[in-house]
This record gives structure tokens, sequence and C-alpha cells, in this order.
């Protein structure tokens, strides 16, 4: 068994990756500040800034067999790791996002794309073009500091247990809420998601083998309706009835695609429906396997539970807007 590092490792995809590591029989660190969660049991810690520069000096030259860095808003942060680990690192995985391709609309692009202007700086968290020019930096750089052992996997949606979006989680909240449920009236709209245990144990797999490569990793593809319907059918109260509400009715109330406050989670408009329609049939013959989307909406609800269903969210729509929506459509 191998001894790997995971730059991060108390939250969502790289908590996942770190216990997926630990579950085959690996050696895992975990350098994090350790200030959003714990570290999977068995895991070791080390505390570290990566806001700092040096940060990762207590690293420095130490030999690992693979590191997985999910950075997500920083170009900074892939800098400095490549420096202080890449020369000793015999695999390297570097978690992207489809958000790297120029061309949100257009279906079925695979890896060679063109992408968004290379960033090094600026907010992410606001700006999608920003994030994806991020993170398109990052990959340069882990391609120049890694060459042949690197893994670019440029992930989809990520949905499952740990998500602290709360974009697909909201659809198994209010469909076991049971009622009258507003949803978009676009059922034949692309949608493609990935289970983050899934994407973790391929993750996982690859830096095993020494997989390398870029890859667009996420779920087939499929529709919003086909999602929306094994949502329901797994979790749904028995009273539940969904109210199809057209999207220029949507965008006049105010109610917006994707995520965010008042949104309709995984609805998209036209401009933007590629990212849920990538080319994933190379990750898939590369090992990623995708559980059925009920599986997914199941610990989906279990998570949002432990949350609590009733708390403020960051992604859907509230009671009260869902209720003046359904009064006047």
């Amino acid at each position: 068994m191998g001894r790997w590092l995971v730059l991060g490792g108390t939250r969502f995809l790289s908590r996942a990756v770190a216990a997926e590591a630990l579950a085959r029989g690996h050696e895992v660190v975990c350098a994090a500040r350790g200030e959003s969660g714990a570290v999977p049991e068995g895991a070791a810690l080390v505390v570290v800034d990566r806001d700092v520069p040096g940060g990762l000096d207590a690293l420095r030259g130490e030999r690992f067999d693979a590191v997985v860095d999910v950075a997500r808003m920083s170009y900074a942060w892939v800098r400095d790791a490549l420096d202080a680990l890449a020369p000793t690192a015999a695999h390297w995985t570097f978690v992207s996002t489809v958000s790297v391709y120029a061309d949100a609309a257009a279906l079925g692009q695979g890896v060679d794309g063109p992408l968004v202007p290379r960033r090094e700086s600026g907010d992410g968290a606001t700006d999608p073009e920003v994030y994806g020019g991020l993170k398109v930096a990052g990959e340069q750089a882990v391609r120049e500091a890694a060459g042949d052992r690197a893994l670019v996997v440029r992930a989809g949606l990520i949905c499952g247990p740990g998500d602290g979006s709360d974009r697909f989680g909201y659809w198994p909240a209010r469909f076991a809420r049971g009622g009258r449920a507003v949803v978009p009236d676009a059922a034949d709209q692309p949608a493609q998601i990935v289970d983050v245990r899934d994407l973790a144990a391929w993750i996982v797999a690859a830096g095993e083998r020494g997989l390398t490569g870029t890859f667009d990793a996420s779920g087939p593809r499929t529709t919003l309706g086909a999602v929306l319907d094994e949502v329901a059918a797994a979790v749904g109260a028995a009273d539940l009835e969904r109210v199809p509400v057209a999207p220029d009715v949507l965008a006049a109330a105010g109610v917006g695609p994707w995520a965010g406050p008042s949104s309709l989670p995984l609805w998209l408009p036209a401009s933007h429906v590629g990212i849920v329609a990538r080319d994933t049939a190379p990750a898939a013959a590369a090992g990623l396997r995708c559980r059925p989307v009920a599986d997914t909406a199941r610990a989906a609800l279990e998570h949002e539970r432990a949350l609590g269903l009733d708390r403020e969210r960051r992604a859907g729509l509230s009671p009260a807007e869902e209720s003046r929506l359904l009064t006047h459509p």
C-alpha cells in the first residue's frame, strides 16, 4: 500500500478521497487548517495554512505515492503546493471543473474544447468565469510541474453526502416533504451529476494505477426530468405532486437557475446546458462507475436531515417563495 497526501481532507470531496484511500489500506496524511471539520478516522492531520507563504514547508521534500489537490479558488495554493511537493510525488491529481470550458452551450463536447482565459487572481466564488480561469491556470501549472505524472479531473456537479452547496440536496428534501412542489417545466433539459463517493473511489483507483491525462468526470448524460423522476421515486412522499412552471414564468418571478437563494437547482438556461452534457465516455472507459441517482438521493436526504430541513438554504426556494409561485403562477 502507498502513502497518500490529501490537500484538505476535512470536507466533501477531499474528505471522501481520504476516507476511500484509508479504506483501501493506504497511509493517508491530510494537510489542512482543520477548521472545517475532522479528517477521517485513521488519517494523520498536518495543520497548514495555504494562505501563508511557505504554508506547506512542513511537508516539503517528503515523498508521497500520490497527492490529491482540490484547491477551489486559489491559483497561489496550487502553485505553492507544486513547488513544495511535486518534485518528490509519484503521482499528482488535480481536481478541476467543467467550468473551464469557454462554450457552455454546446452538447457533447470533450476535453479538447476551448477554454476560458487563464486567471491567476480574482474572486472565483462570485464569478464563474474567474473560477474557471483560476482552474485553467491551476491545470497548466500542474502539467508543467508534474508532467507525465499528472491527472487532471474536470469534475461536473458533485452530489451526495457532505455537499455544502445545497443544490442537488434541495430536491430530495423538497420531495420528501410532499405536497405541491414547483419544478421547472424543462424535463428534456440535459442533466449530469456524479456522486461524491463514486468520484472519490475513481480518483483513488486512478492514483493507484498511475492514470494520467485529462478527463471530464461526471455521470452519464441524462435529462432533468429523468433525474427528478428518480429522486421522487426514491424519497418522494406519498402525497407529492410536482407542478411544472414555465421557465419564463420562473424568471419573471425572480427565480434563478442552478444555485443560490430563490433558485431551482439543476435547471439551466440554454446558454449553459453544455456543462451538464459533457462527453464522459473516456472517464467511464477509465473506470469511473456511477451509482443510480436514487442512491445519491437517499444519501443526500440523510445529509439534509442531519443539517436540518428547516434551515436557511444556500440554494432552492423557501416554502414562502414556493407558495407564492403556486398561488400566483
